[in-house]
C-alpha cells in the first residue's frame, strides 16, 4: 500500500477491509467546495449506527465553506486548530442527546452510552467520507463554553467533537510543528490491546 513520505505502514494483524488502514486524519485541505449531497450522504452514514435501544442521540450541526453557516462555527474552533481548518469544506459538530425515553415509562431518563453512541455514529461518518474521496480531521480543540450558545442546543445535549472534512492538500501549507505530522500513524498491536476472560497481565 502507497503511504505519506514519512508516515508508518499501515498493517493489519488480521485480514480486515482495506478502507480501515487507508483512512487517516490529514489536516491540510485544498479549500474546495463540497455539495450539500454529498455530505448529507456522509451524514446519513451516520444515521445508521448502532445506539443502545435505538435512542439514535446523536444530531449533527454544520456549515459548509462560502456559506453564512460557515464563519461563526469555524470561529468556535481553537487558533491552532483554526488556522488549518479554515481551508477544510465542511465543519460537523456531533451533538448526543443525555437522554433517552424509559422502557418502562414515557418518561426521559440518563442514556449511559449517549457520548459512545455518538462516537460509533462519527466511525460511520468517516469512513463514508474516505469512501467517497474525502477526509476528515476530528477535534475537540474548540471553545466550550460558547460553543452551546453558537450552535443553540437545547438542555441535556452535550457537544462531543467537531469534524473538518474535506480534500488532501499541500502538507508544505502547514506550519511547524503540523508539518512534520501530517502522515499516516500506526496503531498498537492486538495482542496488547485484546484480553481473553479479564485484563490481569500477569499471566
Amino acid at each position: 500500500m502507497e503511504t505519506l513520505a514519512g508516515s508508518v505502514a499501515r498493517v493489519a494483524d488480521y485480514p480486515i477491509a482495506p478502507c480501515f488502514l487507508e483512512r487517516w486524519s490529514p489536516r491540510a485541505f485544498r479549500p474546495e467546495p463540497i455539495t450539500e449531497a454529498e455530505l448529507m450522504t456522509m451524514l446519513e452514514a451516520a444515521r445508521w449506527a448502532a445506539s443502545s435501544s435505538n435512542a439514535q442521540p446523536w444530531r449533527f450541526v454544520y456549515a459548509r465553506r462560502d456559506t453564512t453557516a460557515w464563519p461563526p462555527l469555524l470561529d468556535l474552533l481553537v487558533p491552532n486548530n483554526r488556522g488549518w481548518a479554515q481551508h477544510a469544506s465542511a465543519l460537523v459538530f456531533f451533538v448526543s442527546q443525555e437522554l433517552m425515553p424509559s422502557r418502562e415509562c414515557q418518561a426521559l431518563v440518563a442514556s449511559p452510552t449517549h457520548s459512545y453512541d455518538v462516537g460509533t455514529a462519527s466511525g460511520h461518518f468517516a469512513l463514508q467520507a474516505h469512501l467517497m474521496g474525502w477526509h476528515t480531521h476530528g477535534m475537540y480543540g474548540f471553545d466550550q463554553g460558547r460553543a452551546a450558545e453558537v450552535l443553540r442546543t437545547p438542555p441535556n445535549h452535550r457537544i462531543e467533537a467537531v469534524y473538518a472534512v474535506g480534500r488532501i492538500g499541500d502538507p508544505a501549507a502547514l506550519p511547524e510543528p503540523l508539518r512534520s505530522r501530517e502522515m499516516q500513524s500506526g496503531r498498537h498491536r492486538l495482542t496488547a490491546l485484546a484480553y481473553e476472560g479479564h485484563m490481569d497481565t500477569r499471566g
